[in-house]
């Protein structure tokens, strides 16, 4: 492959196929994209010297933190890279593989290893989260180990696919580890009221996934006169009772993460990156930009394990923030949104929501979330969720949500129409709730009026979607494209099997799904 780097990792790869050229389209230049490969390779060389695939647990931190660092949009930073490599060489042989040998490989094999390996990065990011929180779990850290072990042998296409499976069954082990240590830590989410006016006077906002890291924030600028706003995926961190005691976590900043560098031009406030969805800062607001964790950025602030989060305090006073408050809107013109519907809400009113299926009241349930991304065509989403049908109710989740989410779509029976269930890994929640009807109603999740539309655009989106597959579930429509890494012979299984398919246009899509409903 006579390329400057190769990636088709995430939805927005150039021309649907691969990024080759001197960049990405997410902005990581060739050497970066080449130094997590060889990142990759240096983790697939450790878990080959790893017995019985029992990680010590430098080696477990080590892979795990590795494989969150080569996520879209987390790390562009060379130094970081480097320095991780050499962390692994340091307890490792150095014998590292050559990921080439995946990129150059029969192109049903590069795709059954590539959904391995994108959907092992998703899992690490959550298993990340949780065991900053004190919460792991041995099945899923030797699972790394063996799946970088698979991607690094020759193995054909029917030993392969039993992995893939299997890396959707471990990770729902891990989201549920994860919810577990969220709720632990923080509480039962419950439905709360975002606003979207940004108030007078200093302050930070707060993107990405980590809620410990905005828990540390929110402590260390108690008493400073600062406001706190979410942004991204942090918006759920508004219904967690521990977080909610703060009365300085405000509100919500902006949209989705690739509307960053159009929304914080010019901003008079601090930005903390936590995790992933970092865009190349533009030079309106470089200099207020930290990250922390495994997001790095040549000639950013970073805050290091000590999170000490003094420099993003000080900024954030320096610049004084707005003189008057800030009225902003969601893309269709709200001014509020609201999250919080967790699974133990939504389950708390389950005998409501049983009742008024079997009253006819409720005839449809959809599942409409996942990713947000820039690539022309995802106002399908937000065109489609506009046609549900009023007697139906919408779930929502992750950062694909705000393109509905400002909307009103009023009430059945007492309940909202629509509810945001939470971050990504929350569709553990939604899985929750839909086994419960089922159970209710004493059927498959597949037999009930339950329709599943996913935007994806990482690899936080395929590991999730491997779970729902692990999990049975049939006619998932995904989009707003399908996966560049998806070869044909792959997709086929998926079809068959799962009567997984692509997105069409929100009319059609509709007419299909209300047809299934039984």
């Amino acid at each position: 492959m006579d390329n400057k780097m190769f990636c088709f990792q995430c939805e927005q790869t150039a021309g649907c196929s691969g990024c080759t050229g001197c960049a990405g389209v997410c902005g990581k230049s060739a050497d970066v994209a080449n130094l997590q490969d060889k990142l990759t390779g240096s983790l697939i060389g450790l878990a080959g010297e790893i017995k019985n695939n029992v990680p010590s647990a430098e080696e477990k931190k080590l892979i795990i933190e590795g494989l969150f660092t080569t996520i879209t949009n987390v790390n562009f930073n060379e130094s970081t890279i480097k320095t991780m490599i050499d962390k692994i060489h340091s307890i490792s042989g150095g014998a590292d593989y050559d990921m080439t040998n995946i990129w150059n490989a029969d192109e049903d094999i590069r795709s059954l290893k590539s959904l391995i390996l994108f959907g092992i990065r998703g899992m690490a990011a959550y298993a990340y989260h949780a065991m900053v929180l004190g919460y792991e779990d041995e099945t899923v850290d030797a699972f790394f180990v063996e799946a970088l072990n698979a991607i690094g042998q020759e193995l054909g296409m029917d030993d392969l696919l039993p992995i893939v499976m299997k890396v959707g069954e471990i990770n729902f082990k891990c989201m549920g580890l994860l919810d577990t240590a969220n709720t632990k830590s923080y509480g039962n989410p419950v439905p709360t009221e975002v606003s979207l006016t940004i108030e007078k006077g200093p302050f930070i906002v707060v993107t990405g996934h980590d809620l410990l890291d905005l828990k540390m924030l929110l402590e260390q600028t108690k008493d400073k006169g600062i406001n706190i706003y979410t942004h991204g995926e942090m918006l759920p961190a508004h219904a967690y009772p521990e977080l909610k005691k703060y009365s300085h976590l405000k509100g919500n900043f902006g949209t989705a993460w690739q509307n960053q560098q159009k929304e914080f031009a010019d901003i008079p406030g601090a930005v903390l990156f936590t995790t992933n969805c970092l865009m190349p800062p533009k030079p309106s607001y470089k200099d207020r930009v930290f990250t922390t964790e495994m997001v790095s950025y040549p000639e950013i602030v970073h805050i290091g394990d000590e999170k000490d989060f003094s420099p993003v305090i000080e900024k954030a006073l320096e610049l004084g923030g707005y003189k008057e408050d800030q009225h902003f809107t969601g893309i269709n013109g709200g001014h509020e949104v609201t999250t919080g519907f967790g699974h133990g809400t939504i389950l708390s009113v389950a005998d409501k929501v049983v009742e008024a299926v079997k009253a006819g009241d409720i005839r449809h349930f959809f599942l409409v979330g996942g990713c947000d991304g820039a690539r022309p065509g995802r106002n399908y989403f937000t065109d489609f969720v506009k046609q549900t049908p009023k007697n139906s109710i919408v779930l929502t989740l992750a950062c694909g949500k705000y393109r509905f989410n400002d909307l009103d779509l009023g009430t059945i029976g007492g309940l909202p129409r629509l509810m945001d269930m939470g971050q990504c890994n929350d569709a553990y929640g939604a899985i929750q709730v839909a086994v419960a009807l089922a159970n209710a109603f004493g059927c498959g999740v597949n037999d009930l009026p339950l329709s599943m539309v996913l935007s994806w655009y990482e690899q936080k989106a395929v590991c999730i979607l491997l779970t729902l597959l692990h999990l049975g579930i049939k006619n998932i429509l995904l989009g707003p494209t399908l996966p560049a890494f998806i070869s044909p012979n792959v997709l086929k299984i998926l079809v068959d099997t799962y009567n997984i398919g692509a997105v069409t246009t929100p009319e059609a899509d509709m007419a299909r799904c209300l047809g299934m409903q039984s």
